[in-house]
Formats: structure tokens, C-alpha cells, sequence
């Protein structure tokens, strides 16, 4: 089962991955997306993903993905340390590199080639997601149905903004695969990227960045729907992601990448020796790991939670007998009083009446 762990926001985090590629021509005749790392090398040892959608019609589609592409990467890994920090102005630079790349391999064509660019890098605070277009990275966690994903940077979004036209027609749209954002060269402004940070990364969550090739036919629902579904595995998650995709008519890539846990960066091989010692109590005989030990407090803070609500809920119900006790006591003594004093009354009307009947006898 795995365990849901939310680090606090100031610890350096180490993260436990299974990635996993989708890189299919569809029914094109030649492949323009390009992603980093290439199919077939991906390790649990990446902290780095890129998806570049070469721009279809466009001369050299495929030479502008591939080549924002290699440049990012190479940039990235050169420059910064794979668990390190990494900040916006890393990202900026290396987006840079790119973009003068792209110049230099600029062939002087009227429509000049291009591509889309999401990025997804991890690193020790949480994870640093930019992107270009209307390639698209989600972040789904299927233990609460929560699903996010990047804008895209196109035509029929900002018509929807506007009120133009309704979710959809978006759908249907035939300018949904036109964008007004993209990664090309030699151009007067260059187009920034829109950049988020996630720092709340849980096990159990998966993260998929992908071409608009493979959303054909799929929506957010399906995904969350296939990604939530306990009893199939990440291969077997993978393989029904593209078989849905097998007949969409555009190249499609992606990466599917499950967080399966979290370590502290401060975790050291002492520490673990201990917590995989057999004096110590495992529920389920299983290895206690710094996500579930921090769990186990969470639990314990949250029963001892519990208990001071059921205290507090006491309390009222305490007071309300105790006044209740008091007042009960406090009618009794005065009907008790009363009483004594009616019964005082009548034996002194009594004896009056007897003395004044003594003094008539006389």
C-alpha cells in the first residue's frame, strides 16, 4: 500500500521514481516530437524530462524539437547538480541556450520551423514545471481525484476567455491546434515560458507531461480514471495509455512518471541501519521507512487530536450536569426552608388560638 507523506516545505527532498516513455509516429510520416531522455533510456535515476512537439506544416519541425531539446538537456545537466537546487533563472538560462541554438540552425525559410517545449525537473525543494505551447504536463494524485495540468498557450483558450466559444466547442474547434506560443528562431521577442513550482509531492502521485498528439482521444477524466485504477500496474498503466492513443492521427510522446516515495536529504545510512533493526516494532512486518515513521507521528498527533476534541466535547456536557446537581440542590433547601416556615406558622397560629381560648374559659 503506498503511503500518502507530505514533507514540510523547508526539508530537501531525494524522490524514489518510476519513469516510464510513450514515443509512437501515429500516422504521420515522420516523427517531430522529440523528448529528453530518449525512449528506451529513461532510469529511476532521471530528475530531468523534456516533451518538444515539432510544429506541423512547418519546415524542420523536427529539427526544432530535437534541437531545443538537446540543448536544454545538455545545459541542464552540465550546469546544475541532478538532486541539487534549481531556480527560474537556471531554467531561463538554459532556455536561452536554446533559443540561440535555434537561430544558428535557422535556414532563412519563410515559415520558419518550431516546436512547443514542457519541462519537468526535480530537485531538492520539489519540482520546477515550465512550458511553451500546448504540450502539456499534469500532476495527478489519485488517492483524492485531483488532477492539474499546464494552460495551453492557444487560439481556442483565449477565445474561450473572451466568451467566443463554449468548452465544447472547443472540442470541435478547427483552430484547436493553433497556438500562439512557441519556441522559434530569430525572432524579435522571444517567448517566455510559463514556470510553476510544486513543492507538496506525495507518494502515490504521478506526474504525465505529454504532446497534444496524445489527447486525441483521451480528456482529463480518462486519465485520472486509468492512472486511479489500484489493481493495474505502471507497465500495464502504460500499455493502456497506448493502446487509447494507437489510432490518433499526430505523433505522440509522453512521459508517465509515478512517485512511489520521498527520503529526506538528511537520511543517512545510521539512521536507516535503525529503522531496519528487528528490536524495533513494524506493524505488517514491513521496512519502516522515513515517510512512514513521519506518518506514524501524524497518526499518533492526530489520535491524541481526536481525543482532546472528545475532552472538549466533555466539558459542556459536565458543566451543564454539574449546574443542574446545584440547582437541584438549591430548590430542595428553599422548598425545605419554605416548608419549615409554613409548618412554623401554623404551630404558632395553633398556639395563639389556644391562649385565646384559655383567656375566655377564665
Amino acid at each position: 500500500m503506498i503511503q500518502s507523506f507530505k514533507p514540510k516545505t523547508k526539508l530537501d527532498m531525494k524522490y524514489v521514481l518510476n519513469p516510464l516513455a510513450i514515443y509512437e509516429l501515429g500516422q504521420r510520416s515522420n516523427q517531430e516530437d522529440s523528448i529528453f531522455p530518449v525512449s528506451g533510456e529513461v532510469t529511476a535515476e532521471d530528475r530531468l524530462f523534456i516533451v518538444c512537439d515539432g510544429m506541423g506544416g512547418h519546415e524542420s519541425g523536427e529539427v526544432a524539437s530535437q534541437t531545443v531539446c538537446q540543448t536544454m538537456s545538455e545545459y541542464i545537466l552540465s550546469q546544475t547538480s541532478p538532486e541539487g537546487a534549481f531556480t527560474d533563472e537556471q531554467f531561463n538560462e538554459a532556455l536561452n541556450a536554446a533559443y540561440d541554438s535555434l537561430d544558428q540552425k535557422d535556414n532563412g525559410a519563410a515559415k520558419k520551423m518550431g516546436t512547443t517545449m514542457t519541462l519537468l525537473k526535480f530537485h531538492s525543494g520539489g519540482c520546477l514545471l515550465a512550458h511553451i505551447g500546448d504540450s502539456r504536463i499534469y500532476h495527478i494524485r489519485p488517492s483524492e481525484r485531483y488532477i492539474f495540468h499546464t494552460r495551453d498557450h492557444s487560439l481556442i483558450n483565449d477565445l474561450y476567455d473572451i466568451g467566443e466559444i463554449t468548452l465544447e466547442e472547443m472540442k470541435t474547434s478547427k483552430q484547436k491546434n493553433v497556438i500562439t506560443r512557441a519556441m522559434q528562431p530569430n525572432l524579435e521577442r522571444r517567448p517566455k515560458a510559463d514556470i510553476k513550482h510544486i513543492t507538496d509531492i506525495r507518494p502515490g502521485d504521478y506526474f504525465f507531461m505529454c504532446s497534444d498528439g496524445m489527447l486525441e482521444e483521451t480528456d482529463d477524466s480518462d486519465l485520472l480514471n486509468i492512472l486511479s485504477d489500484p489493481d493495474t500496474t505502471d507497465d500495464e498503466k502504460i500499455q493502456i495509455l497506448t493502446k487509447v492513443s494507437e489510432n490518433n492521427r499526430d505523433n505522440h510522446s509522453a512521459f508517465l512518471i509515478h512517485i512511489l516515495d520521498l527520503i529526506p536529504d538528511n537520511y543517512t545510512k545510521e539512521e536507516k541501519g535503525k529503522e531496519e533493526s528487528p528490536i524495533e516494532s513494524v506493524p505488517d512486518n514491513r521496512v519502516m521507512t522515513a515517510g512512514t515513521r513521519t506518518i506514524e507521528r501524524k497518526e499518533k498527533k492526530s489520535a491524541e487530536t481526536k481525543e482532546d476534541k472528545r475532552q472538549k466535547r466533555r466539558l459542556p456536557i459536565v458543566k451543564i450536569l454539574t449546574f443542574a446537581i446545584l440547582l437541584f440542590i438549591v430548590i430542595y433547601a428553599a422548598s425545605f426552608i419554605l416548608l419549615k416556615a409554613i409548618k412554623g406558622e401554623k404551630e404558632h397560629s395553633k398556639t395563639n388560638h389556644q391562649i385565646e381560648n384559655t383567656i375566655l374559659q377564665e
